[in-house]
């Protein structure tokens, strides 16, 4: 008898991956494709790990593929940036052990900085890519990906979105197909790549190409759907859904090993069809292979190359409408009833500090009514844009914010140097015990591994101390002297490490007493929503109102009030 589970596309990548053989899976958690992991760490034949960062997580999982075992590696799109140099050299060097990619685009910037488009990448870097239009395909396509590894000696990218990451389906699953390890035999012509061995490998890469384009070709993940020859549409991914629903008797070439292209396929249905059309999210990676191929497509206008699609905005693309941005009608994200950050967002603000951000919750510091960080580059770019900022602008006057599973990740080569090169000022890390935005995983600092079991902590004093801090305190969030600590830290002539330390509001459950709020004495000044929390707001006639349901007694809202409205209970 089948059995059939309701899968998001991370749990159907992870799952086939499992029944493929998997032994070793490295990733760094990075919505839309932390769920992979998560989900694999709950086999034991896996060993599944939390890394660092994502360059370690791919070497990680590449030492595990040439020692001979199916691994895989797992990032969102910016973290794949992040592990480019392993990546790249990791074309040439090829596998032993089937190796699988995965990497989760975000076009919409649901939870992202940018909306780079990884198909550039596989281009880019002469990797083979395949692209899932719903979880059941991901689940197929993560146990074909690691023959298809195995087949060309070569990593193979799986590329999802958001959409397909996240959304479920419904997925028939099979039993776990046990795969021998392969020995590991020393080669250095294969693995270490010094200048002369890596030539001799790029022209056999390039000869790979050749032979993986004839695979795709043949392969039944590019498959035509012939209709009417009126309207052809060529789309990839969960484009190909859209295309399908706009237009159900169109013929569709839907491609599903996306690199290299099927050109034969491309050309052969090209010629079956009067007007061609190609259907993708964000830049126009197939479309531009299509013109080198001489074929005559129409293309998208250049506004559909920012966003998801829809099946709306598909039929716009067919009759040469130019897309119309619609104001977002979605509600301004807020920092939870208590969370730590704020304390420290409400006593910079007061300071007039300067703030350089990192990636993390703490990034809505730079919402209204807070309003105090004032850059958010990438990981780990709080520290070394502190290290110049405050030389420039006043040390007195710049702080470098970081998390504590940030500050992990890429914040530590950031202090070294700020040390090395003689910077002074102050550095903020928010150490609330968990990688929260991504759903509170653990990280080194928290002594808990990927699977929930205990093992070596980090202790950030220490490596701040190691990495050259002059001066290294830690303080809770919700200290009364908290505002005079920074300010004190902020005015030595020296390089200090903050470390705010208060547990995440989501794992740390504890509801401390609600200020008493004496209404009498409110003025309505609106001080207290300066602090921004969804505790408390204004009514429809004006009047300041505490949510006690949602308040945890952090009292930051207490520390605003000047009449003594909000009081702290004891």
């Amino acid at each position: 008898m089948k059995t059939t589970l309701l899968l998001s596309g991370d749990e159907a990548i992870a799952r086939g991956a499992y029944e493929a053989g998997l032994k070793s899976a490295a990733a760094y958690p990075g919505t839309p494709s932390t769920e992979i992991l998560e989900y694999l760490a709950a086999f034991p034949e896996v060993d599944a790990k939390w890394s660092v960062n994502e360059k370690t997580a791919y070497e990680v999982a590449l030492g595990a593929s040439i020692a001979g075992v199916r691994s895989m590696y797992s990032s969102k799109h910016v973290g794949l940036n992040v592990a480019m140099d392993p990546l790249m050299t990791s074309a040439y060097t090829g596998v032993n052990g089937g190796f699988v990619v995965v990497v989760a685009d975000d076009p919409q910037m649901a939870s992202s900085q940018n909306e780079q488009d990884t198909r550039l990448i596989a281009k880019f870097s002469k990797l083979p890519m395949l692209e899932p239009a719903s979880p059941r395909e991901a689940y197929e396509m993560a146990k074909i990906a690691f023959d298809i590894s195995e087949k060309f000696d070569a990593p193979v990218i799986i590329r999802i979105t958001t959409r397909v990451a996240h959304t479920k389906e419904d997925v028939e699953i099979g039993e776990r197909n046990e795969v021998p390890d392969k020995p590991f035999v020393p080669n250095a012509a294969k693995y270490v790549m010094v200048p002369g061995f890596a030539y001799k490998k790029h022209i056999a890469l390039e000869a790979k190409l050749l032979e993986m384009a004839r695979y795709s070709d043949e392969s039944p993940l590019n498959s035509i759907e012939m209709n009417g020859k009126s309207i052809g549409i060529i789309a990839d991914g969960v484009s190909y859904l859209y295309a399908k629903e706009a237009f159900p008797n169109a013929s569709i070439l839907k491609i599903g090993f996306a690199y290299p292209f099927p050109d034969e396929k491309i050309k052969k249905f090209a010629k079956e069809v009067k007007d061609l059309y190609v259907i993708e999210e964000l830049e126009p990676f197939i479309e531009e292979h299509v013109k080198q191929l001489g074929i005559p497509v129409k293309a998208k206008d250049i506004s559909y190359r920012i966003g998801e699609l829809n099946p709306t905005l598909v039929k716009e693309i067919i009759e040469n409408k130019k897309k119309i941005e619609k104001p977002s009608t979605a509600r301004k994200p807020v920092l939870c009833p208590g969370c730590p950050h704020r304390a420290v967002f409400y006593a910079l603000k007061k300071l007039k500090a300067i703030v350089s951000g990192d990636i993390g919750c703490y990034t809505l510091g730079a919402l209204k009514p807070l309003e105090t960080l004032h850059t958010t580059v990438c990981m780990g770019a709080s520290v070394t844009m502190f290290e110049s900022m405050s030389k420039i602008l006043g040390h007195n006057k710049v702080v470098g914010i970081i998390g504590d599973s940030t500050f992990v990740h890429s914040g530590i080569e950031g202090l070294v140097d700020a040390a090395y090169n003689g910077a002074k000022g102050l550095i903020i890390i928010l150490d609330n015990a968990t990688t929260a935005m991504t759903g509170s995983q653990p990280n080194p600092s928290t002594g808990v591994n990927a699977k929930g079991e205990k093992t070596k902590k980090l202790i950030l004093e220490d490596i701040c101390k190691a990495s050259g801090a002059d001066i290294v305190e830690t303080i809770d969030a919700f200290a009364d002297n908290l505002q005079d600590k920074i300010k004190e830290l902020m005015n030595k002539d020296a390089l200090s490490v903050l470390i705010v330390r208060y547990p995440c509001r989501i794992i740390y459950k504890q509801k401390d007493p609600v200020p008493v709020f004496e209404s009498s004495n409110c003025k309505k000044c609106g001080a207290c929503l300066t602090v921004d929390c969804p505790a408390i707001h204004k009514d429809e006639n004006g009047n300041i109102v505490l949510e006690e349901y949602l308040c945890v007694g952090c009292n930051v809202c207490v520390s605003a009030c000047k009449f003594g409205a909000l009081k702290r209970k004891e």
